[in-house]
């Protein structure tokens, strides 16, 4: 996927970005993060597909589970579970209901030792939440 790390800043007269070139210009090397207006880090919350050539813009948090469709581009936060596509990316539908979310979301099974993983891996690939929540 393609991110972009920040965004053109909106405070110069000019869209040239003087500090990248800071010898060129004789700047401080300290200002290299004046050319441009950073709106944060991207955070990939766990378990997360993001498609082919889908963009996702600074200071997006997408959430556990989500899926981002191919070509999307990603301008807000994607709850967790949540399928999005489009230009910009908009919800198509939830993965699964709000309970069977705060379910998955309260078991976080991807941060378990990988054994554990291991003796429950068939019912995480058949979604079986009943037996990972008795696991």
């Amino acid at each position: 996927f393609l991110f972009n790390s920040a965004n053109h800043t909106l405070n110069s007269l000019s869209n040239y970005p003087f500090p990248i070139f800071f010898e060129e210009w004789q700047l401080d090397k300290g200002n290299i993060t004046s050319a441009w207006d950073n709106k944060g880090d991207i955070v990939i919350g766990n378990d997360v597909w993001i498609g082919y050539e889908a963009v996702v813009m600074a200071g997006v948090h997408i959430g556990d589970g989500a899926i981002i469709a191919s070509r999307a581009v990603v301008t807000k936060d994607v709850p967790p579970y949540t399928i999005v596509g489009g230009t910009p990316a908009q919800e198509i539908r939830k993965r699964f209901d709000e309970s069977t979310i705060a379910q998955l979301q309260e078991l976080q099974w991807w941060d378990w030792p990988v054994e554990k993983i291991s003796k429950v891996l068939p019912s995480i690939m058949h979604g079986r939440l009943d037996i990972l929540m008795k696991f």
